[in-house]
């Protein structure tokens, strides 16, 4: 005599970790060049940071030699690290760190 078992069906969940897209960062470097008044003006220009804000990033350039100044995609980052150069000041893309 033959018997036939049955297998339940049985779901399997299949789970991707998906994490989410690190934003990127622009980083503006110290340079012997520029006055710290020229690099507050540009942050104040170019980001719309308040006199204050754009005062303490730039001292943060001074200072510790550099200062994230923007995060997101990575294209906008590129776009603000374009008009960095343009304005004179090195300026550089990164990957955040989370």
């Amino acid at each position: 005599m033959t018997q036939t078992i049955e297998r339940p069906e049985v779901e399997q969940e299949t789970r991707t970790a998906l994490r989410p897209d690190l934003p990127w960062q622009t980083i503006v470097w110290d340079d012997p060049v520029n006055l710290m008044t020229y690099v507050s003006y540009v942050f104040r220009t170019h980001f719309g940071f308040t006199p204050d804000e754009a005062e303490r990033r730039m001292l943060l350039v001074h200072h510790e030699g550099r200062a994230v100044v923007a995060s997101g995609p990575r294209e906008s980052m590129e776009a603000h690290v374009e008009a960095m150069h343009g304005y004179g000041l090195q300026a550089t893309v990164q990957r955040s760190s989370g």
